[in-house]
């Protein structure tokens, strides 16, 4: 797993005393699985632009609802829209199923391959996409 980060120096005035830290910020975050070609085109595409990122396997290192769910915030979109239908999972479990948006994030927390992936997100803008195709990763750098 790679990360890329970027460090900044901040000051912090307490009282009488300046005190110099050293802050680490990560400005774009893929959550990526790395057995998907789209999702290591995309990180491919992220590591070419040279920007501080970081990468979660969200196959090892599951989301959890209020993660996801503010994903979904972020790209706009309804938690289906974010459900890979040509999975096998998918077809075995919920093809033809009406559920809500709390039972499809659900299913996607049980069973995260059911994700579209990759999903980048810049933490400085708020902004996200679902990198399909992977070039879609450029319009948030």
């Amino acid at each position: 797993m790679t990360f890329w980060k970027k460090e900044e120096q901040s000051a912090i005035f307490t009282g009488s005393a300046f005190f110099k830290i050293n802050r680490v910020q990560t400005m774009i975050k893929i959550y990526h699985n790395p057995r998907c070609g789209k999702s290591r085109a995309a990180l491919k595409l992220l590591e070419e632009s040279g920007k501080p990122h970081e990468v979660i396997n969200y196959m090892k290192e599951p989301l959890s609802k209020e993660e996801l769910r503010d994903l979904i915030g972020r790209l706009g979109i309804k938690a289906e829209e974010l459900v890979r239908k040509k999975e096998s999972i998918f077809k075995e479990k919920y093809k033809g199923k009406e559920l809500s948006e709390d039972e499809w994030i659900e299913a996607m927390i049980e069973h995260p391959k059911l994700m579209e992936r990759a999903i980048v997100v810049n933490e400085e803008t708020g902004k996200a996409v679902v990198a399909r195709p992977p070039e879609r990763v450029l319009e948030i750098l």
